[in-house]
Parts: structure tokens; sequence; C-alpha cells
């Protein structure tokens, strides 16, 4: 029904929630939320979580001026009114006219004494017994009479499916004040230290080291737990006291099945109770339910008795309507008499066709028996209960489930037969029961009761005026449902949990109840990939990415965040992949470990965007931004030989950036090499223009210059050359300044220049190339002809040759040969003669086209 006016979902318009509430199949849209949607911004440890139902919750860090302040607890009064609205189920209607409210609690006066004394002292407490023996009415007992002794009271927790951090954050919750607020691990621990309360907790669950960091956690507390004999035991060192509750004794249940039933009980029945206290070893529910099986057959007597007697009622009509008027005086007498008889042997049939008692064989399956004789709304809640593996819904939204506005008047009966018992804030079945009626046909069309229950629970929860904390109160019979249609494999169960799922689970995590919040999530994971809806699957990653997170599991949630992140790629979801990669950068700067490029596909910033590939108009970063970095191009000479281009790295990460660093540090010497080559090509060009100026003379007559060709005459028998002049210049002329030719080609076995004795004589073949050397006498070399091959780089800037004057008639003085240390090398020669007879680059290519020559040196000694 309708949280506030109590309408049935059917009974709504078509503005109240949507026309077809539950897509089912593989082709069923994605999750589209009814009316505005709900976000829920939360502060857990160091981060702000925001609660998104359609993309996907985004976690940050908790931005400053966002931290919340220090919790304050809840007054006393505060403390009171939310016992009574968490600590236990309400009261369905009309159970309070029940004989089992008004049961007593018998025989169990020393052990209430026994561990309010224990509680006093400041001493834990676990009391173990099993299913049915009353711990539940103990604890109630106990929990009366330690109210004010604690300065935070008595708070009452249900260790239901609850792992000890469960009950950390319950029992934070029930003491502090801190709306949207879940604390860190140390803020937990930090805060529970200085709380001071009796905890009573029903149904614990766990045990060993899990119940040692919970009281670890609580030294100022004192603990009454309740638990049964197959929970794990508290370890060796622990400090707990251990009681145990064993059943009621003979006269005991013999006196709560008189009250359970509501009357006194006849010598046959006591002695079936007798029978019965054997058997069940005095366990108080198997006799509240002999109770409901005594008051159902009493019924069943008088039902029996009143239909005698309508009977008789209409025999006695018949009979009269029939009799002569003539014999109706005699007649009437006898018939009046035959009437009397007949009453009063009807009363004896009725007394005798009275139910018989159930045998002791047949006391083990009480909850079958009981169900029988139920109203069909109370059978229908035990098939729901049965299909839900036991948890039983709200009795508020049983009308609307069975269709019947008095509906929830059965969870009434229910508990006055024994049949279901409280558990936390919600009802389910007693011990045993499950059992009893799924061997009695119960559980047949569960999956059926199970889909209902997911239509209008998905309706329900996604109602805008139902609250986060009101969805989570429900959170056991939404979790029933879900993994009851998660493990069908019928059409359509699936997507009806993945609906459920993904209504649920965001009002789970904005209550903060995270393990309801995990659980549902798991659930709809696997419901969304039996129903092959891939877009549902990658948000339940997403979500248990962003749990994980919370909670500090960092492998954990970088897997989930690479799988939602894969998906929604496949799906070209762009909006949920930016939240995918906004948390899972915000891992990787967790973990230290850069973000893969081929997981997300393409590079992410420090806040999870995506960076555009290069090439495209968003990869163009606006001028002044941070990122628009301009790299300087070297100036290159078009006219080198060699040219320089610029590295780009691609390298993310630190590696990346230490390429980017050495790639600057050399640019300047990228500069500085390009400005070399283009001066080096700059002297070349000039050496060549200043040859072409120079060289204008022919050459000489046994040597064919470089322009001419050889060809054999008619008048002579071998080849004829173009004649030199007297006044030529070229290679290969007399220079009369020197005494020598120039241009001649060298022998191998050579002599230094310098050696007059050894050196060769002028116009020899085995003088050697002048090196280009200017001498200190002021008179320069003449250039030998083209340059030479060589491309190694200058060491020093190199000079422009000058024009040489012209040559004169009288031969120059001889001048000593310059200090090799203070003369400056000519690009492109060696930096001695010997260096040149092995250095292919350096010959000349006037000796016979195979650039071997060299010629002679200007410092030699005339002849």
């Amino acid at each position: 029904m309708d949280p506030h006016n109590g309408r049935r979902p059917e009974e709504h318009s078509a503005q109240d929630h949507p026309a077809d509430p539950l897509p089912s199949g593989a082709d069923s849209p994605q999750f589209v939320p009814d009316g505005p949607v709900r976000t829920a911004r939360l502060v857990t440890g160091d981060y702000l979580l925001t609660v998104n139902p359609v993309d996907g919750s985004e976690i940050e860090p908790t931005p400053p001026g966002e931290e919340p302040g220090t919790p304050q607890k809840h007054s006393p009064k505060e403390r009171a009114e939310r016992a009574r609205a968490l600590s236990a189920p309400p009261v369905p209607p009309g159970g309070l006219g029940h004989p089992v409210d008004r049961l007593p609690l018998l025989e169990r006066q020393e052990e209430t004494e026994r561990l309010t004394r224990l509680l006093t002292r400041g001493r834990s407490v676990r009391l173990t017994g099993p299913s049915g023996a009353g711990r539940s009415r103990l604890l109630d007992a106990v929990a009366a009479g330690c109210a004010g002794l604690a300065p935070d009271g008595v708070v009452r927790l249900s260790g239901y499916r609850r792992t000890a951090t469960d009950l950390m954050y319950d029992l934070f919750g029930a003491v502090y004040r801190a709306p949207h607020y879940r604390p860190g691990r140390p803020e937990l621990l930090a805060a529970l230290a200085g709380v001071g309360a009796v905890v009573v907790v029903d149904d614990l669950e766990f045990g060993g080291d899990a119940l040692e960091e919970l009281l670890a956690a609580t030294p100022e507390c004192a603990f009454l737990l309740s638990a049964t004999p197959d929970v794990p035991a508290p370890s060796a060192a622990s400090h707990i006291e251990e009681v145990f509750v064993a059943g009621l004794g003979r006269a005991a249940c013999q006196e709560l099945l008189e009250r359970a039933a509501g009357r006194p009980l006849t010598d046959e029945e006591a002695a079936w109770a007798g029978d019965l206290w054997f058997e069940s070893e005095g366990l108080p529910l198997r006799f509240l339910q002999a109770g409901a099986v005594l008051r159902q057959r009493d019924r069943s007597s008088a039902d029996a008795a009143a239909d005698a007697a309508a009977a008789e009622a209409a025999g006695d009509g018949a009979a009269g309507d029939g009799t002569p008027d003539g014999a109706a005086s005699e007649d009437g007498a006898a018939s009046e008499g035959g009437a009397a008889s007949e009453g009063t042997d009807g009363a004896d049939d009725a007394a005798g066709t009275q139910p018989p008692l159930p045998g002791i064989p047949q006391a083990a399956s009480f909850a079958a028996m009981i169900a029988e004789r139920l109203s069909p709304a109370a059978q229908d809640a035990l098939r729901l209960a049965v299909a839900l593996g036991g948890d039983l819904p709200h009795p508020t939204h049983l009308p609307a489930l069975f269709k019947d506005a008095r509906a929830d008047a059965a969870l009434g009966d229910l508990l006055a037969c024994g049949l279901i018992s409280p558990a936390g804030t919600h009802y389910r079945l007693a011990a045993t029961v499950l059992d009893q009626l799924t061997a009695a046909g119960y559980a047949e069309g569960g999956a059926g009761h199970a889909h209902a229950a997911a239509q209008h629970y998905s309706w329900w929860a996604g109602h805008h005026s139902v609250t986060p904390e009101r969805a989570a109160a429900e959170a056991d019979a939404l979790l029933a449902v879900m993994a009851r249609l998660t493990a069908s494999r019928e059409s359509g169960h699936a997507s009806a949990a993945v609906l459920l799922a993904r209504t649920a689970a965001p009002a789970f995590a904005a209550a903060l109840q995270w393990n309801a919040w995990e659980r549902s999530l798991r659930y709809g994971q696997e419901a969304a990939r039996v129903a092959g809806e891939v877009g549902e699957e990658a948000y339940f990653h997403h979500e248990l990415g962003v749990l994980a997170l919370c909670l500090g599991h960092l492998d954990k949630a970088r897997a989930e965040l690479e799988a939602s992140i894969g998906l929604r790629g496949a799906l070209a979801d762009r909006r949920g992949a930016v939240a995918g990669r906004r948390a899972l950068a915000l891992v990787a700067d967790r973990t230290g470990v850069p973000v893969s490029p081929e997981i997300t596909g393409a590079g992410v910033t420090a806040a999870g965007e995506e960076i555009p590939h290069t090439g495209t108009d968003e990869s163009a970063s606006p001028p002044g931004s941070p990122t628009a970095i301009t790299t300087p191009m070297p100036q290159v000479d078009e006219s080198a030989a060699t040219v320089v281009t610029p590295v780009v790295s691609t390298a993310a990460g630190p590696a990346g950036a230490k390429k980017k660093r050495a790639a600057g540090l050399t640019g300047a010497r990228r500069k500085m090499a390009a400005a070399g080559a283009g001066a080096l090509l700059a002297a070349v060009l000039g050496t060549i223009v200043t040859l072409g100026a120079t060289s204008g003379g022919d050459a000489p007559a046994d040597k064919v210059k470089s322009g001419q060709s050889a060809e054999e005459s008619k008048d002579s028998d071998g080849l004829t050359a173009d004649e030199p002049t007297q006044d030529a210049t070229g290679p290969g002329a007399w220079d009369s300044s020197t005494g020598a030719r120039t241009g001649v080609p060298a022998t191998s076995g050579s002599a230094r220049p310098d050696d007059p004795a050894t050196g060769p004589q002028p116009g020899s073949p085995g003088s050697t190339q002048p090196t280009g050397r200017p001498t200190d006498s002021g008179n320069p070399t003449t250039p030998s002809g083209k340059p030479t091959g060589s491309t190694k780089p200058p060491t020093s800037r190199p000079t422009t040759p000058t024009t040489p004057p012209e040559p004169t008639d009288e031969p120059s003085t001889p001048t000593q040969d310059p200090d090799p240390t203070t003369s400056e090398p000519t690009p492109g020669t060696s930096d001695s003669p010997s260096q040149s007879e092995g250095d292919p680059s350096a010959s000349s290519p006037m000796s016979d086209g195979t650039g071997s020559g060299t010629a002679s040196d200007p410092s030699e000694p005339t002849a």
C-alpha cells in the first residue's frame, strides 16, 4: 500500500508509478527512475560520496569546509524514541488480544538475577540455548532490570545476519547523532571508546576473533549476547561469562500450556503434556504451539456443536410443518421428548467427534497441523515466508501483496500460534517451522510469490515519500526477494531482481546500511548477468568498486571499476565511463599505480576526465590553460645537409616526464648544431667561389685539366692535350715564387716536406699536398682546387679565406714552418700531413680522378 494513504499499487494513477514497472527479457530498457532522482551526499572517512542512482555513485576527497564536526550523543529521550522504533518489530493488528501476550516468564527468576548481577559488575555475558528456549523473553527481562545502570543506557541490537563491523556502526548510530556521516575505522574506534552502555545483542551469529574485536573496540560497554549452540564460541582468552539456558520443568510446562490454551487441562491433556515435555526437553516454543493446537481443537468442537444445534433446529421445524392437526398434541409431546433426547445425544456426539490429541511422533510437525486450520490470508503469508527463506515483510505490506485489506491481521494469528518470532525490526518463521512447511508443500509456487513481491517493492522503494531509513528497515525482506529471484531460472525473474536491486541499493547506501548495500549489489550483478543486461551489470560493477574504495579495499576497487569501464565502453556509455574513470583515477592516486591506457581506451587526467586523441579538435588546449605548453621549434637552415627534428615523447607517468625534461635540455644543443652546419656550408661555398676566381689558367702540358678530354692525335702515336700557356696559374703550373709546380701527385713513400735532406724536389712526383695552414710571413698558400669531401664538423668557427695576391717573378724568401700548435686548421683537412696519407677524405681530385693526389708545400725550400 502507499506509505501514507494506504492505497495499493494497482490503485495509483499513471502519474504515481509507471504503467509497466517491471521490464522483462534481455531487451528490456535500462533503469529509468520514477520521478526526480534522489541523490544523497555522504561523508565516509576521507571521501565525499554522492549516491547517484542513474549513472553510478561519484566519490572524491572531502573538500575543505565539508568535513563533519565532532559527533554528539543522543539525549535520553532521543535514545528511548530510537529504541522503540528500531529495536523490535511492531505488534501486528489483533496480536494484543491473544493469550500469548499474557504468558508469564516462568522459572527464569534465578537466571534474570544472575545476568543482572554480572552486568552490574561490568562483565560481558554470552547466553546460550537452543532455538525456542525463550532467550528473547529473558533478554527483555534483563534489559528492563538494567535500565539506568550505564550512562548511555541500554542499547538493543540485532545480530541477525550482521558482522562485527556492522554491530560497531549500529552501536555508533544508536549512541551518536551523526546524520549522513559514516566515520572511518580510526574515527569509529575513537568514538566507541567513549561509549558506556549495556549492549544487548540477540541472535548473534559470530564468535572467536570477530567477537574479541567487538569487545576490544568498546572497553566501557557490558555486553549481553544471545546465541545458539552452533555459533562459534568465544576465544579461549576471552573473559566472557557463559550462561546456558535449558528448558522448563514439567510443572512449568503444564502451567504454560494451560495459559496458552486459555483453560484448565483435562486428565487426558495433562498426561499428553507430560509426554510432550519429555519429548521436547521442556522447550517453551513447543508448548506455545501445543496451546494453539488445543485452541483449534476446542474451536472445532464448538463448531461441530453449533452445526449439530443448527441441524436439530432445522429438523424440528420441518417436523412441525408436516404434522396433521388432529395428531398434533399427542405426537407433539412425543416429538418434544424425542427432540430433547436427540439434542442430548447430539451434544454427546459433538463431544465425541472432537479431534483426538496428536500423538507424540506428530508433535514434531505442529506447524503444518496448525497451518491447515488458519485463515487463507495467514496461509498466503506462510507461503510467502517459505518463498523468502523464512523472512516476512512488514505487516503494512501484506494488504498490497495479497489484495486483502485485512491481511495484516494474519501476522497476529501467526504470532499467537508460535509460528513466527521477532528478528530485529521484522518477523521470521520460528525454529523448525520452515522445514515443516516445506515438507507440507508450502514451497510450491514460491517463485511466483517472490516475483509479485519484487513488483511491489520496486514501486515502493522508488516512491518519493519513502525515506532511505524506512527502506533500510525492510532490508531483510528485500534481500530475500532478490536472492529468491536470482536463484530462479524462470523467464523474467532475473530482470525483476535487477530492477529491485537498482531501486533499493541507493536507498541502502544513503541509509548507511552498507552490508545490505553490498548484498543487494551482488544479487543485482548476478541477476543482470543471467538476464543479459550488460548496462545494468556495468552499473553494479561500478557501485561495487566505489564501495570497495570507501572500505579501503583498493585492489578489489580497481578490478570492479575496470570491469565497469570495459562494459560501458562496449556500450558507448560515455557518461557512465567518465564516472568510472574518475573513481579509477582516485584508486590510482591512492595506490600509486597509474591507470593503464589499454583499459581506459584513452588517457586519464587526475580528475578522471578522458583525454581526446591527438589530432582531434578536442585535443587542442585553450590558450593560457595549464596544459597548453608551447615548444619552440629549432631554426634549421634549409641548405644544411642534416635536418634536426624534435623527438616527441608519448610515455606517460614519471618516465614520460623524465624524457620531456631531457628533450628540453637538448634543445639548445640542437640549435647550436644547426647553426654550425650552416656556417660550415657557407665556408665551403666561399672556398668554391674563391677557387673559381683564382683558377683561370690552363693545365700543364703533361696533365689533363678536369674540364678537358684527351684524344689520340692523327700525327703522333700517343694521346695529346691542350698546351698550357707560360703564364698559367692553374694546377700543375710553375710557381715562380716558390720554384715548384702545383697539383703534382705524391707517392706513397714520400717524406716530410719540412725535411730538406729527404723532402722531394720541386716538380718531382713525390711532392706532397699543401696543408693549407696560413704562415706568419703573410703569403697565403694557393688553393689546390675543389674542397675535400670531409663531413667532420669543425672544432671551431672557420674563417673566410681571402684572395691571394698575384704571383711575382722574384722568388720569395723561404720561411720556417710555422708552429703547428698556433696554426688554425682549414675545414676539410687533417691536422698533420702524416694523417692525410691514410685518410681518403683528405685527398685531392687532381691526381688521376681517384682523389689521391696532393700538392707541394709552399714552405718547402726551393732548389
